[in-house]
Parts: C-alpha cells; sequence; structure tokens
C-alpha cells in the first residue's frame, strides 16, 4: 500500500466529538518525546503531517488525520511525563482511556517503545491496561538508526522475552527508523490487511 493523500482533520478532548467512526481508525501512543509524530510522518510520507517536537508533552489533544479519504491515523499524548501537574496528567490519563475504550471503530493501537532503553516499567504498566480493556495492539520499536543493530535487537528481544512472562500471545512488532524509513513498508503491509478485514466485517 502507497498513500497517496493525508491531511490534518480535527483535534478534541472528548471521544464523543470524534469523527463519526465508519472508517478503520489506527492509534498511536507511547511515552513522551518516544518519536510519535516523526513516525506518523514517515509512514505518511509527509514532513509535517504531525507537529514533531523536542519538547516531551506536546501533543496534548486526540489528533484525527484522515489517510486516502478510507482510514484515520490518530495521534494520542504521550504517557508519563512528570513535568505536568498531576490534574493535568489526571485529565490526559481520563482522555486517553475513555478514547481507548469507546472508540468503536480503533482497529488496533500502535505502542512507541524507545528502541535504546532496556524494558522499561511504564511501557509495561500501559501494555497491562491495554490488556485489561481488552484492546488490540502492537509494539513499534522507534529510533533504531540511534544505536548499534546489536544493541536494537537485544532490547527489542528483551522487550518481547519481558513480555512472555505475563502474556499467553505477544502481538506483531515492528523495528522502525525515521532517518532510514526503516519499517515503514512492512507497518502498511499491516494497516492494508486489517483495513481489509474491517470492511470485510462491516459490509
Amino acid at each position: 500500500m502507497e498513500i497517496r493523500s493525508a491531511k490534518y482533520l480535527i483535534s478534541n478532548v472528548k471521544v464523543e466529538d470524534c469523527p463519526k467512526p465508519d472508517k478503520p481508525e489506527y492509534a498511536f501512543i507511547g511515552r513522551s518525546n518516544v518519536g510519535k509524530s516523526s513516525l506518523i510522518n514517515m509512514i505518511t510520507n509527509q514532513s509535517k503531517l504531525a507537529k514533531t517536537s523536542g519538547t516531551p508533552g506536546k501533543t496534548q489533544l486526540i489528533n484525527h488525520f484522515l489517510i486516502d479519504n478510507a482510514w484515520y491515523i490518530v495521534d494520542l499524548p504521550g504517557y508519563g511525563y512528570a513535568k505536568r501537574s498531576k490534574a493535568q496528567r489526571d485529565n490526559w490519563e481520563q482522555m486517553i482511556a475513555d478514547y481507548l475504550q469507546k472508540r468503536t471503530n480503533l482497529v488496533t493501537v500502535f505502542v512507541l517503545i524507545d528502541s535504546r532503553h532496556k524494558p522499561q516499567k511504564l511501557d509495561m504498566e500501559f501494555l497491562a491496561k491495554l490488556g485489561e480493556w481488552g484492546i488490540p495492539f502492537n509494539m513499534v520499536f522507534t529510533k533504531a538508526d540511534k544505536s548499534t543493530q546489536r544493541e536494537v535487537s537485544k532490547n527489542s528481544r528483551d522487550f518481547i522475552e519481558k513480555m512472555k512472562q505475563d502474556w499467553e500471545y505477544i502481538p506483531r512488532s515492528f523495528i522502525t527508523s525515521t532517518i532510514k524509513f526503516l519499517g515503514r513498508k512492512d507497518i502498511l503491509s499491516y494497516i492494508e490487511e486489517l483495513n481489509e478485514i474491517f470492511k470485510e466485517q462491516n459490509k
């Protein structure tokens, strides 16, 4: 699959105000500063579609992008960013929880994990929450160009091994680099598969 058009549509704080849930939707989330906006820009091949920033916690809303007039990418706020007030963090967490649990056309969540680090408790806790809610997800290991191939392989393998302690089924994972466009083709092929399944189920 190759994306022909991608455009920003709308930002919301309430799931009820999101676009009509009649198209397959893919949410992207991860720890603050994990490279979420850069990944969305790489996937859509548009350098300025999602706003990137070196400042963690920049994304504060549920941001919808319409792809080929056929499906949605959603950019969600990062989790675990401490340099905000507790009240603001609580609001973000509630907004994200509402969206993830109530959005009926959400096909899967791509959870971004920084491949430069060993398995992080915060990421594991977030995946556990998705499991508790019964929400399908996949892992995307980002910033593969920032470390050696050996280190990226080891960290991603260790993460999956740690998951196996609590999970019977391990979802598909992707290793990405926005600099080298690594992982783009695999993610788009996977989304294409899921779009077809969504279409069949919603005839």
